[in-house]
């Protein structure tokens, strides 16, 4: 075997272990990696196992500072989930691999860059595209040109099935060899994110990217639109379920009394009643955007038209509409904040709710004590005091 395609596994392994020893936080994810030579890489790539695929020509040619630098890249992509986003992108954009690749790299390497570390020449960096740092593959995607015209791109941004998604000739046959699950992938991920966190609060040193990264795999956002439609339509359910006697359609039992009229059961449509917080210290786009969601959720599962009331309320009722959409809320206040007015102006109507849902920022007073519908809460913008526990919540925004 010629000298090129022998794999000096010394240096590859001394350049892993530089960059593990110098970002001790990511030691245990860099350690995780399977070394596997292949003359097939064009440099360094990795799959969704956890397989890093090396070319020997690329290591023989690279200094140790740069290969180091390029194992922090191929292990920012697993732990980033870059594959399992991509599969997440739509079809269309799938099908682009190396703009995929180029906007994953573009999202990696910045952080890098920022943080010291050395690269090879060649890499993809936004600026070389005319783009800010900072941003995710998602939004440095529609930005990148289509097609990408540089040709060495296509060289350096091949980093494996681990970033894109798409497999490729080079790796392991699906099923064989060693590697990472996706349960160990996750543990892995999240134990990374707790040493970045620990080396923050003994060192403080930790480049801004990582940081913000293991902040969402420990305290990941849950958009709040699912939990407010998971909310609202277990509510919907709930009061749907409830059931009344009527005698409009008289029980197919009563045939074998005769003489006798039995009532059927009915499931009635619930009604809605939905108090808005139109007090001075509401923000009236994420008003909107939570009244919005509501009316569309409710239109979803069925209920709408005159089952559907909204009170615009401050430390009084200011306005009492039926409505089926959100641009016929007029949004009337500004004053002082008691949402148990309008609670309870909702609940005296003479079609009482079964279902109250209240979009407030929480700096109101609650009802003492259980109404006698089902209450939700929509609490707008950040630090809002939560409510009694017997109301249920979400936080929106």
């Amino acid at each position: 075997m010629s000298t090129e395609h022998t794999l000096d596994r010394t240096k590859l392994l001394a350049a892993r272990y530089r960059a593990a020893t110098e970002r001790p936080y990511l030691a245990s994810a860099l350690y995780s990696l399977t070394v596997v030579p292949g003359a097939g890489v064009p440099t360094m790539g990795v799959d969704r196992h956890w397989r890093c695929y090396v070319s020997p020509a690329f290591v023989a040619a690279t200094p140790v500072p740069e290969l180091a630098g390029v194992w922090v890249h191929e292990v920012a992509h697993l732990l980033r989930d870059h594959h399992g986003r991509a599969d997440r992108l739509p079809a269309g954009e799938q099908r682009d691999r190396l703009r995929v690749n180029v906007a994953q790299d573009c999202e990696i390497n910045d952080d890098l860059l920022a943080d010291g570390l050395e690269l090879p020449k060649g890499r993809v960096e936004p600026k070389g595209y005319g783009l800010p740092a900072g941003l995710l593959f998602e939004e440095y995607l529609p930005l990148l040109p289509s097609p990408i015209p540089s040709a060495s791109a296509a060289e350096c941004a091949d980093c494996g099935s681990g970033a894109d998604g798409v497999r490729r000739a080079w790796e392991t046959p699906e099923g064989h060899g060693a590697g990472v699950s996706e349960v160990e992938a996750e543990s892995l991920r999240r134990s990374t994110a707790e040493a970045v966190r620990a080396h923050v609060r003994a060192r403080g040193s930790v480049p801004a990217g990582w940081r913000q990264w293991a902040e969402k795999v420990l305290e990941p956002t849950v958009d709040w639109r699912t939990v407010l439609a998971g909310a609202v339509r277990e509510a919907v359910a709930w009061a749907g379920g409830a059931v009344d006697y009527t005698y409009r359609r008289p029980s197919r039992r009563g045939a074998a009394l005769r003489g006798v009229v039995l009532p059927s059961l009915r499931r009635p449509v619930p009604r809605v009643a939905i108090v808005v917080d139109t007090s001075g210290s509401m923000d009236a786009d994420d008003l909107a955007a939570a009244l919005g969601e509501v009316t569309g959720i409710l239109r979803e599962v069925g209920v709408g038209g005159d089952r559907v009331t909204v009170l615009s309320c401050d430390a009084d009722v200011q306005a009492t509409r039926r409505v089926v959409s959100a641009d016929q809320v007029e949004l009337l206040g500004g004053g002082g904040t008691d949402m148990r007015v309008g609670i309870d102006a909702a609940l005296a109507g003479p079609r009482r709710p079964h279902i109250v849902v209240v979009l407030t920022d929480g700096y109101t007073p609650w009802p003492a004590e259980p109404v006698s519908a089902r209450l939700v809460a929509a609490l707008v913008g950040d630090g809002a005091p939560a409510p009694p526990s017997w109301v249920e919540s979400v936080r929106v925004g």
